[in-house]
């Protein structure tokens, strides 16, 4: 393990290589797409009814039970695939979204297509029971081991339970991340082994052309995007820029840097603010990946992450050997200057959170004197980057305010103890004075972004000019 020198060695000056960027995306495209995902229950519902669904309800019943079976069953298929879609990583997608409001509309998607798979289990086996005559034991005995595909789709049922369980809060405050990723891979195999129950026994696929046209054209999209942006391209870039470990060196106690060299990154599309998943290919435990933000603009030969000893996962890149081999996903996340609105930003960054604000510090364009970082950490030791950040201030012209000490003890803030006596919105406005004037990048621990998200808002922020992206799990 190496230490870092004098700041001015990361200070880079601007590169006369023209960085590949992303196109920008359309604000539409974000309401375009729930739309579609709406759009999509809706026509699931009209293949119902066009099935009659509506006139099988009054035959009694039997009949009216298995027909709302029939149509929880298939909208609980329809939102799975719309889970797997939202998180194939599609670039326009991710893009207008950002991870983690995918992630909460995957979750809430999640659960609405778990609760209507148990709503179509009991629905079918009582409307069942009641045509046979018989018993609901014996009718789901009889169901499992006779009717078409039934077996793989109880293994499909039991996969997904098992994600939705891994899911809960609780769940996964008790699992290390490694555990909780590759555990819910399992919801691609619930996916897969409950295709051949739709095409056996489904009476859609049966009977109705236009059915079968919309599920397979369906199941082909979710399966071919999820194959493109999951699967082929992160292969590609992998590949093609040749990731390797130059360097790790040591921040403060915890914490560590990584330089990653490559070939023509330039050519990647990313920017300052952004991650990747990387896999460092250092021996056991390599297909495990984790997100890490960039903590500097990407140049044309390296990339630079900044990660703090948190888990399994981020403890091994301390012993990372130079020349290691790396694997990424990405790049990913929203918090860039793509949404930028004002020519003055105001950055504020609590521990580690300080990774992506230091590379958006660097990248950013601004005067000097338009740009303010706020920093929140225990102590001095705690500062990452304070040396580069000193530097970049007298280089760029960048207000820097270190908040330093522990947390409140009386109530949330996103202030230190030392300044409890102070209310948050007051300190935001004596810190950042015209805070309606600034676009505000807010990166920390998820209790203080909830409480300084609440303090900017209240200080006079309109809702646009605040950029932050969420990177819990």
């Amino acid at each position: 393990m190496t230490y870092r020198g004098p700041a001015e060695e990361v200070i880079r000056p601007r590169t006369t290589h023209v960085r590949r960027r992303a196109p920008r995306t359309p604000v539409w495209w974000r309401d375009v797409v729930g739309i579609l995902c709406w759009a999509t229950v809706l026509v699931v519902v009209w293949l119902w009814v066009s099935g009659r669904g509506v006139q099988t309800l009054l035959n009694g019943p039997a009949d009216l039970l298995t027909s709302l079976g029939r149509l929880s069953g298939l909208v609980s298929a329809d939102l799975l695939l719309v889970q797997v879609f939202l998180m194939a990583r599609v670039p326009m997608i991710e893009r207008s979204y950002g991870q983690d409001d995918l992630a909460r509309r995957h979750r809430l998607a999640g659960f609405w297509s778990f609760n209507l798979l148990l709503v179509h289990i009991a629905l079918i086996l009582v409307g069942y029971t009641l045509r046979d005559h018989s018993t609901v034991l014996r009718e789901t005995w009889t169901v499992a081991t006779t009717y078409g595909g039934m077996l793989l789709a109880t293994a499909a049922a039991v996969a997904l339970t098992l994600v939705v369980l891994t899911s809960v809060k609780a769940a996964r405050k008790a699992l290390r991340y490694e555990s909780w990723h590759l555990l819910h891979l399992y919801a691609y195999l619930g996916v897969g082994l409950s295709v051949p129950h739709e095409i056996w026994t489904g009476a859609d696929f049966a009977t109705s052309q236009v059915a079968r046209l919309y599920w397979w054209s369906a199941y082909g999209l979710a399966l071919g995007a999820t194959a493109l942006y999951r699967l082929a391209l992160p292969v590609w870039r992998t590949l093609r820029h040749g990731l390797t470990v130059r360097e790790v060196i040591h921040e403060t106690p915890g914490v560590v840097t990584v330089l990653i060299g490559g070939r023509r990154l330039h050519r990647m599309p990313v920017r300052a603010g952004q991650y990747f998943v990387f896999r460092f290919l250092d021996g056991p435990g390599w297909s495990r990946g984790n997100p890490y933000s960039l903590s500097a603009s990407p140049a044309p030969d390296r990339l630079r992450v900044t990660v703090k000893a948190a888990g399994e996962g981020s403890s091994r890149l301390a012993g990372l050997r130079p020349g290691t081999r790396v694997a990424v996903e990405g790049p990913y996340g929203r918090l860039t200057a793509e949404r930028r609105v004002t020519d003055r930003v105001a950055l504020f960054a609590c521990g580690i959170g300080i990774t992506p604000l230091r590379a958006l510090l660097e990248e950013l364009d601004y005067r000097p004197g338009h740009a303010i970082l706020v920093y929140r950490a225990h102590s001095r030791a705690d500062l990452v980057f304070r040396s580069e950040l000193e530097q970049l201030a007298r280089v760029r012209g960048i207000t820097l305010h270190w908040l330093l000490g522990g947390r409140p003890g009386t109530r949330s803030s996103w202030l230190p103890e030392s300044a409890a006596s102070w209310s948050d919105e007051d300190a935001v406005r004596q810190v950042v004075p015209g805070i309606e004037q600034y676009d505000v990048y807010v990166c920390g621990p998820d209790r203080w972004m909830d409480a300084m998200c609440a303090a900017v808002c209240a200080a006079g922020l309109p809702a646009n000019q605040l950029h932050q992206e969420r990177f819990s799990w």
